[in-house]
């Protein structure tokens, strides 16, 4: 065996904000409910058991350059800019996906459900 998929970490600056962001945005909830130290990473889950465990890691520097991996989600890019997110590049000739950026500017593509 090579390598096994685990989790989706993602770094931010104010990992409770963002952690509170992505489970609104997809609907996930924190794993450990009970009483962490705020310094701590927060895990992230989907209460369905359907999508990848997310950590949202806190890191002192902020993200500067383009991720060169991502999360790619189906969704309504409308609702998600509404709460927050940046609208970077919308679906166009060359691509099928909006491009947008979370609270910190980490990447995301938004696909429309059911791929329509």
């Amino acid at each position: 065996m090579t390598a096994v998929f685990k989790d989706i970490c993602l770094d931010a600056n104010d990992h409770q904000a963002l952690a509170d962001w992505w489970c609104a945005a997809m609907g996930y909830v924190r794993r450990h409910r009970e009483e962490r130290p705020v310094e701590w990473p927060v895990a992230i889950e989907d209460p369905a058991g359907r999508g990848p465990l997310i950590w949202i890691n806190p890191v002192p520097e902020v993200k500067t350059v383009k991720n060169r991996m991502h999360l790619d989600v189906f969704g309504s890019t409308a609702e998600l800019v509404a709460a927050g997110a940046k609208l970077v590049r919308a679906k166009d000739d060359e691509i099928e996906w909006d491009l947008l950026e979370d609270p910190e500017g980490n990447e995301f593509c938004v696909f429309a459900p059911n791929g329509t």
